[in-house]
């Protein structure tokens, strides 16, 4: 499970790391050349953050980042939230 985020599965993922050489056309040359091609990972993104469970329960997991911006998940509220109507009323 390792570099695996436990929400979605998103995990490493493979593809090609592409060297190149010249100026584009668009910019006066004579075009780019590939020179070489070779592999590479595409590593997610992921944080270790504490999670709020359906069932209520805190568990720390790792996350990718998408899964926390989308909401997905819930992040634990460490302390309570300030109380804008607490205090007294003057009459």
């Amino acid at each position: 499970m390792a570099r695996q985020c436990e929400v979605c599965g998103k995990g490493v993922q493979m593809g090609n790391r592409i060297e190149t050489r010249g100026k584009a056309k668009y910019l006066g040359g004579v075009g780019t050349k590939v020179t070489g091609i070779t592999r590479r990972k595409f590593v997610p993104n992921l944080q270790r953050i504490h999670v709020t469970m359906p069932s209520g329960q805190n568990k720390s997991m790792r996350v990718c980042t998408q899964c926390i911006r989308s909401g997905t998940i819930r992040k634990t509220v460490k302390t309570k939230p300030f109380d804008v109507s607490g205090g007294k009323a003057k009459a």
